[in-house]
């Protein structure tokens, strides 16, 4: 199988099973969906049993390291978000967990969902939505339009662009930086199909999927912080 072939079996997209709603009809239930329900519920029943009998003395060594990895995720996050928007430190440690899961989930024979376009593409609408959202919230809606003609009401057109351009970045850069690892891996089994491969994976499949989900956050919390901010 060549190398467009992988990639374009890599990229497709099965549907599991499909759903009739009322009114839409049929609607297809793809398999990143599905595994991003995986993940949900993973996520929801990891936190479940963590947090179960916390105390406030006498803690015990689970907890402190729940609260230790906690702290430090907020930490990490919060650096982006500055002092105004602490408040959307919980909802951003969230995407950080989903998206470095799903982009390493390759690693027990499972498809990421990250490397669906639509995906990506939905993560990306709620980040803006959010970061839009926090702007209204803090400046009231005139703030918030007001902010489009800052410093100048030329720059309108340029302002409305961004709020275009801004989903498509954080999708494009998340989905393509994914893709990228796949292909990368691909041409090292074609090349070299021993050692180097193999500490590649570890690599690409691991520690790069952690990283574009730092980036992925870290890029939504400066927009934010910036919406807060900008005068």
């Amino acid at each position: 199988m060549s190398l467009g072939e992988k990639i374009a079996e890599e990229l497709n997209v099965e549907e599991v099973f499909s759903i009739n709603i009322p009114g839409l009809g049929d609607v297809g239930i793809s398999e990143s969906v599905v595994i991003t329900w995986g993940i949900m519920a993973f996520i929801v029943l990891g936190s479940i049993l963590l947090t179960r009998n916390l105390k406030v003395t006498n803690i015990s060594k689970r907890q402190a390291a729940v609260e230790l990895v906690v702290t430090k995720l907020e930490e990490l996050v919060g650096g982006a978000l500055g002092n105004n928007g602490r408040g959307y430190t919980e909802y951003l440690v969230t995407v950080l967990i989903y998206i470095g899961i799903a982009n390493i989930v390759g690693v027990v024979g499972l498809k990421p969902p990250t490397k669906d376009l639509q995906i990506t593409l939905a993560l990306s609408l709620m980040s803006i939505v959010l970061i839009q959202a926090s702007c209204i919230r803090s400046r009231g809606a005139l703030g918030w339009l007001k902010t489009f003609a800052s410093p100048s009401p030329v720059i309108v057109p340029i302002k409305i662009l961004e709020l275009i351009t801004r989903p498509l970045s954080l999708c494009m850069r998340l989905f393509g930086n994914v893709l990228g690892s796949f292909v990368i891996m691909e041409l090292l089994n074609e090349t070299v199909r021993m050692i180097i491969p193999a500490v590649f994976s570890i690599y690409f499949d691991i520690f790069d999927g952690f990283i574009q989900a730092y980036v992925f956050v870290f890029l939504t919390g400066l927009f934010i912080a910036e919406g807060l901010e900008e005068e």
